[in-house]
């Protein structure tokens, strides 16, 4: 894709991928998930999951599997609340590019 993804952006896709399962997901699943709208490595994903999980967007666990311990995110109150803003914002903006676009929008 040729344009940047920015900070809140990636921050909502994060959102919006984690918000799927209830029981929430663990770091690769997402990195594979998130991979199916934009292109993102391991190594830009988790500082982003750390920095939700500060903002207290996300809440993490620890589950067994297969003998090892694998690291869950699970979608809190305060992360819904700032996942539904971004949707709210980015309804507003896609619809003011496309309107561009289509010529809908006069500048």
């Amino acid at each position: 894709m040729v344009f940047n993804t920015g900070t809140a952006l990636l921050d909502a896709i994060v959102l919006a991928v984690v918000s799927i399962k209830p029981e929430g997901t663990y770091g690769y699943k997402i990195t594979q998930d998130v991979r199916q709208v934009i292109e993102l490595s391991e190594s830009t994903l988790y500082p982003v999951l750390r920095r939700l999980q500060k903002d207290e967007c996300l809440e993490v666990y620890d589950m067994e599997c297969a003998g090892r311990n694998r690291r869950y995110y699970k979608i809190t109150s305060r992360g819904w609340a700032q996942l539904h803003l971004y949707e709210s914002e980015w309804r507003k903006y896609a619809d003011k590019v496309t309107g561009l676009f289509e010529g809908r929008i006069e500048v």
